[in-house]
Parts: structure tokens; C-alpha cells; sequence
């Protein structure tokens, strides 16, 4: 079934930079989606036991956890929702007709213990490493559980009460290696959705998340895609580019068209 996304959400988008999905990643890629980021997540703690560590970047064993552009790894499982109905009708509806995948990352607060995130821009990150960098790209943020404030959900600040859509320079936090790109009063808007629901929202868009304070972790996918592949200056690659649209058809993914 195709996804519709009215023309109010379309302008809510391009007026303050979000909008919201409820219910729409299906029983069975919720499913995938939670079995490989279990894999992933045990991949990962391997890594910091064979490195004699608890910290791998943004990760810190048993509290958060930022697993990216592993969906190679996953042997064409993700494969159906990265590349699927409903991604590519949110990327005709926010970008036009050319779409690619360009970030993929499981994002997981742990029980009680999960921490917070701070105020940041998306696209703050490429800028962060490419100063000359203004582009925008759109995330999906899945939610693979219910989400609440209790748990440490998604804040997000409007663009109209940002007073700004434009990419911004952010500051890096010592302690978290966080990027910070607000530091106002405004609390922003929380995002309580169900699992299987997606929050579509603009990488000028700035947000944040709290801790987690209940007995489960909170598990969230974030998927961005971009209206062109973003290069470095030296004209590689950064991150992925990896086509979902073209000419606002979907390009057909096969076994040899997923990275080695």
C-alpha cells in the first residue's frame, strides 16, 4: 500500500522543518530492524572487550549506543526498508525526485541509564568536518519502540522558534564528544509516538533527546538520505551515496548493487 503524505505535512516540512508518521514500519521490518541491531550491538561490545575499553566514539558500553552504516553487514536484510515503498515516497515528498542513501545508524539509550543528547543540527556533523558544507538532507527517525519522555524520546525545535533554518557551526561538548548547536530555554516539542512510527525532519532542523529513566532500552533507526551524493573536497565520497531514487523512479536494488 502506498503511503500518503498530505500536502499540510508537505508544508509543515518546508515551514518549520518536521513532520510526523504514526504506525507506518510494518510488524516485519520492525522485527529485522530490532534482530540486527541486537547483532550489532553484540558486535560491538565484542570490538571494545578485544580493545579493552568501555568507549568507541560516541558509544559508551551498557548506556548508548551509535551503530552506523553496518547495513552491508546485514546480508541484504535491511535492505527492503532502506530501499522500500516507504522510504522513497517520504524522499519524493521532501526532496523531488532524486534520492540517495547516505547515513544509516541505530541509535539506542540503555536502560536507566541511557544519556542524553544534546541540541544539534544533523547536518552540523558534515559541516562540523567539511566547514564550507550548507546542504540539507532529510532524517527519518524510527522509532522501534513506544516512545515517551520517560524513556528519552525526541525533542525537536520548530524552525520558526529556532529563529533559523540555515546549517549552523556547533560546538563540541568535551565530556560526551557531543556537538552542541543551541543553548537556549526553549524545550522544544516532544515526539511520543508508537513504534513503528517515523519522525521526517530536516537536517537543519535542530534537536535533542533525554536519558532514558525506565527498565528498558529505548531503540530508535536513523536513516537520512540526501538529493545528491555529498562529497568531500577531494571529490570522494562522505559516508554513503547509495541511489534509492532517480528521476523519481525507485532504482532497483540487487545483490550486486549492495557495497562489498
Amino acid at each position: 500500500m502506498a503511503l500518503t503524505i498530505t500536502a499540510q505535512q508537505q508544508q509543515q516540512f518546508q515551514k518549520e522543518g518536521y513532520f510526523i508518521l504514526e504506525r507506518v514500519i510494518g510488524e516485519a521490518d520492525l522485527a529485522v530492524l530490532r534482530e540486527e541491531l541486537d547483532r550489532f550491538i553484540a558486535r560491538t561490545e565484542a570490538a571494545m572487550d578485544a580493545a579493552r575499553t568501555d568507549e568507541f566514539g560516541l558509544n559508551r558500553r551498557g548506556k548508548r549506543y551509535f551503530i552506523g552504516n553496518r547495513h552491508a553487514e546485514a546480508e541484504g536484510r535491511l535492505d527492503p526498508f532502506l530501499f522500500g515503498d516507504t522510504v522513497a515516497d517520504i524522499c519524493r515528498a521532501t526532496l523531488g525526485d532524486d534520492a540517495y542513501l547516505f547515513v544509516e545508524q541505530f541509535v539506542v539509550k540503555m536502560a536507566e541509564v541511557g544519556l542524553k543528547f544534546a541540541w544539534h543540527q544533523d547536518s552540523g556533523y558534515v559541516k562540523y568536518n567539511m566547514p564550507s558544507y550548507t546542504r540539507t538532507y532529510v532524517t527519518l527517525w524510527c522509532a522501534l519502540d513506544d516512545m515517551s519522555e520517560e524513556n528519552g524520546t525526541i525533542s525537536v525545535l520548530p524552525f520558526s522558534r529556532a529563529c533559523t533554518r540555515e546549517v549552523i557551526d556547533h560546538v563540541k561538548d568535551p565530556e560526551l564528544n557531543d556537538l552542541v548547536g543551541y543553548f537556549g530555554d526553549d524545550p522544544g516539542d516532544l515526539v511520543i509516538v508508537p513504534a513503528g512510527s517515523i519522525a521526517v525532519f530536516s537536517s537543519a532542523l535542530l534537536h535533542r533527546s533525554g536519558p532514558n529513566r525506565t527498565s528498558r532500552p529505548r531503540r530508535s533507526y536513523v536513516v537520512q538520505y540526501s538529493p545528491e551524493p555529498i562529497l568531500k573536497p577531494d571529490g570522494t565520497v562522505f559516508e554513503l551515496a547509495e541511489p534509492l531514487l532517480l528521476g523519481g523512479q525507485r532504482v532497483r536494488r540487487t545483490a550486486a548493487a549492495r557495497p562489498a
